[in-house]
């Protein structure tokens, strides 16, 4: 399957340290496809938030997909349920049972679900120089 790529938005802190925000353009979702975000534990721990719109109106379900490597991806998939015409955020708590050997994790969504996705989640370690 040739999945959708997303990009984690890192937010850019302001000069005074006290608010990082950033623009977000969400991705339309293709089912057919299914969503990887590309360099998902790359960001500081537990700070990754998942967006997820749903803009059917009936139930849907995201699907994080276990990753490839071992332990903890052997507690396998995990569907999560996306009320109708709602917006869900999902917080990865353990990332190791869904990420890759290339640092991504991937997203598939049950037959029918239209809506969009993004990723954002707090910078590690020193911002880039500009």
């Amino acid at each position: 399957m040739a999945r959708d790529i997303i990009n984690v938005i890192l937010p850019e802190v302001e000069e005074s340290q006290s608010v990082a925000s950033a623009a977000v353009a969400p991705q339309t979702v293709t089912v057919a496809n299914g969503i990887q975000i590309k360099d998902a534990a790359k960001n500081k721990n537990n700070s990754l938030a998942i967006v997820i719109e749903n803009t059917a109106a009936s139930e849907s379900t995201v699907t994080f997909i276990a990753g490839d490597t071992y332990p903890n991806s052997m507690l396998g998939d995990l569907a999560v349920d996306i009320d109708a015409a709602s917006t869900m955020v999902c917080q990865i708590q353990d990332l190791s049972r869904f990420e890759n050997r290339d640092g991504s994790i991937n997203l598939d969504f049950k037959s029918g679900f239209t809506g969009s996705i993004y990723a954002v989640a707090k910078r590690a370690g020193i911002a880039p120089v500009a």
